[in-house]
């Protein structure tokens, strides 16, 4: 089996489990998929499942030797996922780097999982 169709599986597999509808979309001929949760961000019970399914989602992504970060970069939603992709050294590279470049951390603050 293809690992796109590996994940479209496992994307409906975790649509389900949550009972939300999951659009995926992207560029299915070199593997680059865009799962999109559809919820209602006012209706927290929709709010925690859609939390608990992105977390599925990304596992699913890196299981099958993808990357959470497609084209566009990590963004917010992913940032605390980092770690499942990156390795304690990689991610003390990237604070390193965080930290030279801002030493004052005044840019995007919090925002990357990369304070200490």
């Amino acid at each position: 089996m293809s690992k796109v169709g590996d994940m479209l599986r496992g994307v409906n597999e975790i649509a389900r489990k949550y009972n939300l509808q999951i659009a995926t979309f992207g560029h299915a001929g070199d593997g680059n998929l865009h799962p999109q949760i559809l919820y209602d961000g006012y209706d927290p019970d929709q709010v925690k499942r859609m939390e608990a399914a992105s977390g599925e989602l990304f596992k699913l992504a890196i299981s099958l030797e993808g990357t959470l970060t497609g084209e566009h970069g990590i963004g917010l939603s992913k940032a605390r996922y980092m770690t499942l992709e990156h390795d304690p050294a990689a991610m003390e590279v990237m604070r390193s780097l965080k930290k030279m470049f801002d030493p004052n951390n005044i840019l995007n603050p919090g925002k990357m999982a990369l304070e200490n």
